[in-house]
């Protein structure tokens, strides 16, 4: 069968590549072609765009680049009509793709949707659009099903979250190794995790190196987006005490002691590896207090949402600062607190469903559209 798969992040581009890997082991004669980025190129199948020219953040960044992403909806639809695929699984990333959804699912096409759009947090009159436009969805967190087939009688499927595939079936790094190769010494490791977008590294990065003098008996390493090359952050890196380690994201939380993580799919990332962290959020202003005025969520990082309780401490947008950062990484950097932290994580992967969440979708998809 043809699949036209369409992620317009980072996180969507590992959960699409092992979303692929998953199809083409359940189907030989799979045929791919996809939005992505380089971990689904590895993959295999026919790279169209990569998410780097896709990824606009906050209401006024959009606004701004309003041009450049109606001229990529037009692309996508030209391309998926050339194509003419059996299905288009889309891969959260809404604005682009519930746009693409109800366009296909007027010319007819099968539309499943994997990783929901998260109007549970706003948007939620988009339940509206989704009831029309595609016609399944798979839903990684526990809570969204009971959203979906409780509170608006749509069924969806919960097939679990596929990063706890992604760092189960990963590759071990020997850690002498990791660090002779990347001039690391013996002292604990600082993991800076500042995102995956040029805007949003830039506000987080200052802040998160401001701390460096302040604590010599560890190491900071920057996990570099593998979207930006190694020169666009060295202009940060002022003291010798940072290191930038690029695309080996997971390698590096396997061995860190404590992470600096801008709020987003990391810090779920962060806390499956056991490592205790920081939230940290700042956006353009104007978006910020937009966001806060639509979005009715008492946390932002999804380890919070998804045990309904403050685990990780949260620092938004002017709490965000030197003070508080440097207070707050002391506070997870002692015994006790790190030992409250991994009973709260344990607990968080029990609620987010085994492994098995790219095989499940896979296998659902493929019986779902051979009956159509």
């Amino acid at each position: 069968m043809k699949y036209y798969i369409i992620a317009g992040e980072a996180s969507g581009d590992l959960h699409g590549a092992n979303l692929m890997k998953a199809l083409y082991l359940q189907d030989t004669d799979a045929d791919i072609r996809y939005w992505g980025g380089d971990l689904m190129e590895q993959v295999g199948g026919k790279l169209v765009k990569h998410y780097r020219d896709l990824a606009f953040m906050g209401f006024v960044e959009v606004i701004f680049n309003l041009t450049t992403i109606l001229k990529n909806i037009k692309t996508c639809k030209s391309d998926i009509e050339s194509f003419n695929p059996d299905v288009i699984i889309f891969i959260d990333y809404p604005g682009f793709n519930m746009r693409i959804a109800k366009w296909a699912k007027l010319r007819g096409t099968k539309t499943h949707y994997y990783i929901s759009p998260q109007i549970w947090a706003w948007k939620e009159n988009r339940i509206k659009d989704i009831k029309r436009d595609v016609d399944a969805m798979y839903v990684i967190l526990p809570f969204e099903k009971e959203f979906y087939e409780e509170k608006h009688n749509f069924p969806v499927h919960f097939v679990g979250h596929p990063l706890i595939d992604a760092i189960a079936n990963r590759e071990q790094v020997n850690p002498e190794t990791f660090r002779n190769e990347n001039n690391l010494d013996d002292r604990p490791i600082i993991a800076l995790l500042p995102g995956s977008r040029k805007q949003e590294i830039t506000k987080m990065l200052e802040v998160m190196l401001s701390l460096v003098d302040d604590f010599k008996g560890y190491q900071f390493v920057i996990a570099g987006a593998p979207s930006h090359d190694a020169e666009f952050y060295k202009s940060f890196i002022k003291t010798p005490n940072v290191h930038l380690i690029l695309n080996k994201t997971y390698d590096l939380l396997s061995l860190s002691y404590a992470a600096l993580v801008t709020s987003g799919t990391a810090t779920l990332e962060t806390a499956l590896f056991k490592v205790p962290q920081v939230v940290c959020y700042k956006g353009n202003r104007i978006s910020y207090e937009i966001a806060k005025r639509i979005i009715k969520l008492k946390y932002i990082s999804l380890v919070n949402l998804i045990l309904d309780k403050e685990v990780v401490t949260e620092l938004i947008q002017t709490d965000f600062n030197t003070k508080r950062l440097k207070k707050e990484l002391s506070r997870i950097l002692e015994e006790y607190n790190r030992a409250v932290l991994f009973i709260e994580y344990y607990d968080l992967e029990q609620k987010l469903g085994g492994i098995g969440a790219s095989e499940k979708t896979a296998k659902l998809i493929i019986e779902s559209t051979r009956k159509a």
